[in-house]
């Protein structure tokens, strides 16, 4: 009897195994962004234009992870002068580091809805614990490419000044708003 319940629990695990799906980031339907005070004068936004990562989302066990990789040479805020300077060592030396990374460590559902997600969060040589709120969240086949897709957006906010970035300090803003638009397609 033992050995009939073992090879029944041994099935049993591909097809609970097969429930978790597996999402490859759209890197050109995910974008970035940040907003951040502009010497107090404006709020000042930049985006990264080049991300990839991976989703992983099992809906009936209420689990997931994702994973983020944003190409740090991408800043983008639509002055090319402020953008190289950004990619500089007075903010995120992107020759050094050129990766600025989010691995989450936990995501919280109410429902059936992913509601935060905390994770790790690397800039340069620092990581730090952050939490994502999600603001929204689909998954569902897509209408036009008739693929699975999973998306969300969902934000956080951030002392750069914890990163070591502190050019400018106080006159450019500390905080910074981070959002993250993400679409995934099944694997």
């Amino acid at each position: 009897m033992r050995k009939l319940i073992l090879a029944a629990a041994v099935i049993a695990l591909p097809v609970s195994a097969a429930l978790a799906d597996s999402y490859t980031i759209d890197p050109e339907h995910t974008f970035p962004h940040f907003a951040i005070s502009h010497l107090g004068f404006s709020t000042m936004h930049g985006r990264f234009d080049k991300s990839s990562g991976k989703l992983n989302i099992d809906m009936a066990k209420k689990t997931a992870s994702v994973e983020i990789v944003i190409d740090a040479t991408s800043v983008d805020t639509a002055h090319v002068k402020r953008d190289q300077h950004l990619k500089s060592p007075d903010f995120f030396n992107a020759a050094e580091f050129p990766e600025i990374k989010f691995k989450s460590t936990k995501v919280t559902f109410t429902g059936d809805k992913v509601t935060s997600v905390d994770g790790d969060l690397t800039i340069m040589k620092t990581t730090k614990p952050v939490t994502l709120t999600v603001t929204s969240m689909l998954c569902a086949v897509h209408a036009m490419s008739k693929k699975n897709v999973c998306g969300f957006d969902a934000n956080t906010k951030i002392k750069r000044s914890d990163f070591g970035v502190n050019y400018a300090l106080p006159a450019i803003g500390d905080e910074v708003a981070l959002t993250l638009e993400v679409e995934a397609i099944k694997d």
